[in-house]
């Protein structure tokens, strides 16, 4: 069941403030801070200032692709209650969780089916998996069968080229929270239009349920 959504790659105030004022919020709102391939990448003079904000019902996302100590250390006293962690190993996710103390969405990066089990790595760190494409910023999918039958202990996200208006009925079965980023862009930027459908949408699909 479909309890929520994450809206990852948000870098203006503008598009930040409709989706925390909006009447149904997404559970979680992603920030890129330390990958500059992504045009959705913030710098952290920028992040900073961005995240000055109430986030009323919403939670903050770090989104970080094997962070080094320069910017743990950077964003620690950032709003931040969950760290999405990109190719890092065991250790590393145990590291950053101990030192930081924050909620941790291990990122599953997915080809084939021989990247499905890897979430079984993490299951001593994670709060929360999110299985993606191996496309980070290009907004590529993956096949969403190859996890259809897993069974885990902890709640699952799904990315991987999701569109915003997308029949959210038909990832009812896999998912718990819908992440979507490019999937809410015109022209590489969020689109407030967009994302009015895929809110509405997704809280239909919650009374419904």
């Amino acid at each position: 069941m479909i309890k929520g959504c994450k809206i990852c790659g948000i870098k203006d105030s503008e598009t930040l403030n409709f989706i925390i004022n909006h009447p149904y919020p997404p559970k979680f709102i992603g920030f890129i801070c330390n990958y500059p391939k992504s045009s959705r990448y913030v710098r952290f003079d920028n992040l900073k200032k961005l995240l000055h904000i109430n986030k009323n019902k919403s939670e903050f996302v770090a989104v970080l692709v094997k962070p080094n100590n320069e910017i743990l250390e950077k964003i620690k006293s950032l709003p931040f209650d969950y760290y999405q962690l990109y190719d890092c190993t065991l250790d590393e996710i145990k590291f950053i969780k101990q030192k930081y103390q924050k909620k941790i969405i291990t990122a599953i990066t997915i080809k084939d089916k021989s990247d499905v089990i890897k979430y079984k790595l993490f299951t001593s760190v994670t709060d929360i998996y999110l299985f993606d494409s191996k496309g980070y910023e290009k907004s590529q999918g993956f096949d969403h069968n190859l996890i259809n039958n897993i069974k885990l202990s902890k709640e699952l996200m799904l990315a991987g080229n999701i569109k915003f208006d997308n029949n959210l009925k038909n990832y009812e079965k896999i998912a718990d929270y819908i992440d979507l980023s490019g999937g809410l862009e015109t022209s590489g930027l969020k689109d407030i239009s967009k994302i009015e459908i895929f809110l509405n949408n997704l809280n239909k699909i919650k009374n419904e349920a």
